[in-house]
């Protein structure tokens, strides 16, 4: 296998990854959604002993959110910084390449572009 092939089945398993985050983020969005109409029709004042109570528990679901947000920036952040390090590993390619080293050739792929 060569070296550019295996570079486009690594950006092919990181798009797939990719594809995979935005379903789970799609389901956290939905249960999200079930959680919020649930909480809109089942908690009110009253179901509270006391309002410290009251806050502890938004307080517990914000603190879920941002646990969530946290870690998926966090995995954002590790795929790109591989992504980073794949993509500026052939520093041949200059400035021309935008980065790409020679992963693409030198040239725009057409064969006219010689003559």
């Amino acid at each position: 296998m060569s070296k550019e092939h295996a570079y486009l089945n690594i950006l092919d398993a990181m798009a797939k990854i990719q594809w995979n985050v935005a379903m789970m983020l799609e389901a956290k969005a939905l249960e999200a959604e079930k959680v919020r109409n649930w909480s809109l029709n089942h908690l009110h004042a009253h179901s509270f002993s006391d309002h410290e109570t009251q806050l502890e528990k938004p307080l517990g679901v914000h603190d879920e959110m941002v646990e969530v947000i946290e870690g998926l920036t966090k995995m954002e952040n590790g795929l790109c910084s591989n992504l980073r390090a794949i993509l500026s590993s052939g520093d041949s390619g200059g400035e021309d390449s935008g980065g790409f080293g020679d992963l693409f050739g030198g040239g725009s792929g057409f064969e006219d572009d010689e003559k």
